[in-house]
């Protein structure tokens, strides 16, 4: 698959986990998540499943949720965006079994990797300044 061939699809299956509480929360939240999905460009879900809330263990009123969405795309460009939008906690690939890539593919696929990496590298780095500023500012 070149990544842009229209002709074939890359079926994949994210689980999301959330926590938090109340437990309505989580699911609505969940609930939110693959509807964005679905909204993106390119994407279409073929099934969603949301898992009932639960305690969280230790914990008394926490709670832990996850969502199984199946998804199709047709470009392996859109599924690592999706990929670093919605950080699945586990991404599994249906089909196909063998994925083909062309240079210019995998190089856009790299230098994609690469900006929103360097975007999270400077992230952290303002949060750092900040975090210091304000240690500074306390004394």
């Amino acid at each position: 698959m070149s990544g842009k061939n229209e002709e074939e699809k890359i079926v994949a299956i994210f689980i999301i986990e959330v926590m938090g509480r109340p437990k309505k929360h989580l699911v609505e939240t969940l609930e939110n998540i693959s509807k964005q999905i679905e909204e993106e460009k390119g994407v279409k879900i073929i099934q969603k499943k949301i898992n009932e809330p639960t305690n969280v263990k230790d914990e008394k009123n926490l709670f832990t949720s996850f969502a199984e969405i199946e998804i199709e795309v047709r470009e392996l460009a859109i599924l690592t965006g999706l990929t670093f939008k919605y950080m699945p906690s586990h991404i599994e690939i249906v089909e196909p079994e063998n994925i083909k890539l062309t240079n210019n593919s995998f190089s856009d696929l790299l230098s994609e990797l690469t900006r929103r990496l360097h975007k999270y590298e400077e992230l952290v780095k303002v949060m750092q300044f900040q975090m210091q500023k304000a240690e500074e500012d306390k004394k």
